[in-house]
């Protein structure tokens, strides 16, 4: 059953989001086409620089990503309290970048004398784009309507693009959050790409190991104690990068070889804090429900968050 993103996107209870954009018929219109013999690679190198283009005009962070032939995976921080604080002018040169204004809007710019009907009329335009500016579905609909116009201007064709709308999954706490980002910067090995996480293109991590300025989310400087609010409501990911990487590279041998048995002895000291066992993080690694639950996290996290959005179940 479908459910209205209204209840799925509360910023009241985590700014996190994990999305995810499927090709129709699951073609591979965004790599090597096996079938037609055509290379669709460059699509990815497009949604990759755009995706950067909007996290600079919406409120929105990139925490991660990773862009495969036939679909991409994305997890997104809102910043609603940037969005808050930005000036009337700033919200109107943000939204400027992607979408032209109103002739009131550029004679306020400019200004214009202007009636007490209209000042009002310029208010309430402003604060709509102001909540636009941290709107995922804003964020998301923009992203993938401009691929599929460009790729179907490119086919000259008609029709869809994508499958559907996005799927969303919201990220409840700390080690949900790792969880996915590992999972995320993982699909590239997982699906065979690539052998190694800093050889896999078009993902979050290859951008970090490979770039000084990366756009994206940044991690903690140090991995901190006791993060407030469950580390769910700051600027950075409170977690050190190094240990990040211990994490992830353990997580992608225990994928690479797909046996519970080849699972290291020790696991990097993140997971113990976390509460997980080698054991218990390799099998969060391997959802045993096949379909994409609306929130990860943990028994505790998903009963508050039932609780509050009134859902009785997640998948």
């Amino acid at each position: 059953m479908t459910i209205a993103r209204r209840k799925q996107l509360r910023l009241d209870i985590t700014p996190y989001y994990h999305c995810v954009t499927r090709c129709v018929r699951r073609a591979f219109i965004c790599g090597q086409d096996k079938v037609t013999g055509r290379d669709f690679s460059h699509r990815r190198d497009w949604i990759e620089k755009h995706l950067f283009v909007l996290s600079e005009v919406f409120c929105i962070n990139i925490a991660g990503y990773a862009i495969l032939s036939n679909h991409y995976h994305v997890v997104l921080h809102v910043d609603q309290d940037r969005a808050e604080k930005l000036s009337d002018r700033a919200v109107i040169k943000r939204w400027h970048k992607l979408y032209k204004g109103p002739e009131l809007i550029r004679r306020y710019l400019a200004n214009d004398l202007l009636t007490e009907s209209e000042r009002e009329s310029v208010r309430d335009t402003i604060a709509q784009w102001r909540e636009q500016l941290s709107n995922i579905s804003r964020f998301m609909g923009h992203l993938n309507e401009s691929i599929a116009r460009r790729a179907n201007k490119e086919d000259d064709c008609k029709g869809r693009f994508w499958e559907s709308r996005f799927k969303l999954q919201a990220i409840l706490d700390l080690a949900a959050l790792l969880r996915t980002l590992c999972y995320v910067d993982l699909n590239p090995v997982r699906a065979g790409i690539a052998k190694t996480p800093e050889t896999s293109r078009y993902t979050s991590i290859r951008r970090r190991l490979s770039k000084k300025v990366t756009g994206l989310m940044p991690f903690a400087k140090e991995t901190h104690s006791k993060a407030p609010n469950g580390g769910m409501n700051i600027k950075e990911i409170p977690v050190a990068f190094k240990e990040y990487l211990k994490l992830v590279d353990y997580t992608g041998r225990i994928i690479r070889s797909g046996k519970s048995g080849s699972i290291p002895a020790e696991a990097p000291r993140i997971m113990a804090r976390l509460g997980y066992t080698a054991s218990g993080w390799a099998n969060t690694q391997y959802p045993s429900i096949p379909r994409m639950q609306r929130a990860i996290g943990s028994s505790n996290s998903i009963k508050r968050y039932c609780e509050r959005v009134g859902v009785r179940w997640i998948w």
